[in-house]
């Protein structure tokens, strides 16, 4: 896996990719900036990939989970409930390719508001 480090507002957490064809994609195109988008416990961010959606993509995620979500060129940090949840799990606006996880607690992303500066790098 390669570790990568997320920074969103004043949260910095360490994160592994995963070996998929689209985490990759995000590897290689390390480090990129963005834009915080918040919706519910997920934060997102435009970045310079485009990927289809893998074969096992799915909304149904679990908390420290990141994706890539296809439809809007964005990575995601998923922490809690989003709006489109009917528990306590977070559930994606519509699949996304999970391409890694969050080492340690993803929660405190809920300090990151809308439009905080987004930086992903290679550890």
């Amino acid at each position: 896996m390669n570790k990568i480090v997320i920074h969103a507002g004043d949260v910095s957490l360490p994160a592994e990719l995963s070996d998929s064809p689209t985490a990759r994609l995000i590897w290689e195109v390390l480090p990129v900036e963005g834009v915080a988008h918040t919706w519910g416990d997920e934060i997102y961010c435009e970045i310079p990939v485009i990927a289809e959606a893998e074969p096992d993509a799915r909304a149904d995620v679990d908390v420290g989970e990141l994706g890539y979500w296809p439809l809007g060129r964005a990575f995601c940090v998923f922490f809690g409930p989003t709006p489109a949840s009917s528990g306590q799990r977070p559930r994606a606006y519509s699949p996304v390719n999970v391409v890694g996880r969050v080492v340690g607690d993803a929660t405190v992303f809920r300090a990151v508001r809308d439009g905080a500066q987004v930086r992903i790098v290679r550890a």
